[in-house]
């Protein structure tokens, strides 16, 4: 290669050939081809930009509904425009858009499984709460409860009748007296027998 070299510096003829203004044409083609793919590399580079900077693919977007695609997962959504986020901000947690927010309000999937309608006006934060082991982990002992903040909770079957609807009685009894008394809260309110703890309004949830 560096003979190569040598002899083609000693040659006038290829001095003479190898100049640019011996072939103007193939320079200008030269030219103008080069400019083309770099402004082809440039407009590549642009549209890759493009694709990454689409606010739907921003993991912690926060906009409203209306702005989302379907199979958006989000989280932190609000149940009122303006009012906050109210749902699905648990460790780990999301809530998954099933139709297009073409309409006034959107279809949106939560973590339970059931299907509601929410505003679209309405914001949510794109992607998935941290921290999803939160639930996997166990507990050593009970003092790590209260570090927590979690108080001892009592049965109401070990309490007195003046304490709990349930307390009292000979043995273990949830009767306190009378036969067959449902599952109650220390206020005298049924806990099970299927009562529904959300108000269905017609048109709002489904």
């Amino acid at each position: 290669m560096a003979l190569w070299r040598a002899r083609a510096a000693s040659s006038p003829l290829l001095k003479r050939l190898l100049q640019p203004a011996s072939f103007p044409s193939i320079n200008n083609a030269f030219c103008s081809f080069s400019t083309d793919v770099a402004h082809t590399s440039l407009r590549d580079k642009m549209t890759k930009q493009m694709v990454h900077l689409d606010i739907n693919l921003q993991v912690g977007t926060c906009m409203p509904l209306a702005s989302m695609r379907i199979g958006t997962l989000i989280h932190n959504i609000e149940m009122n425009p303006g009012q906050g986020g109210k749902l699905v901000r648990a460790a780990g947690t999301c809530a998954k858009i099933l139709k297009e927010p073409t309409s006034k309000y959107c279809l949106v999937k939560l973590p339970s499984g059931a299907e509601k309608l929410i505003d679209s006006r309405c914001r949510a934060t794109i992607g998935r709460v941290s921290n999803p082991s939160h639930n996997t982990r166990t507990l050593k002992k009970a003092g790590q409860s209260r570090w927590l903040g979690r108080r001892p909770v009592v049965r109401g079957v070990a309490m007195n009748p003046v304490d709990h609807p349930h307390g009292g009685g000979e043995g273990r009894s949830k009767s306190s007296g009378s036969f067959g008394r449902v599952s109650q809260t220390p206020w005298g309110k049924p806990t099970k027998c299927g009562r529904n703890q959300e108000r269905k309004r017609k048109g709002k949830f489904k």
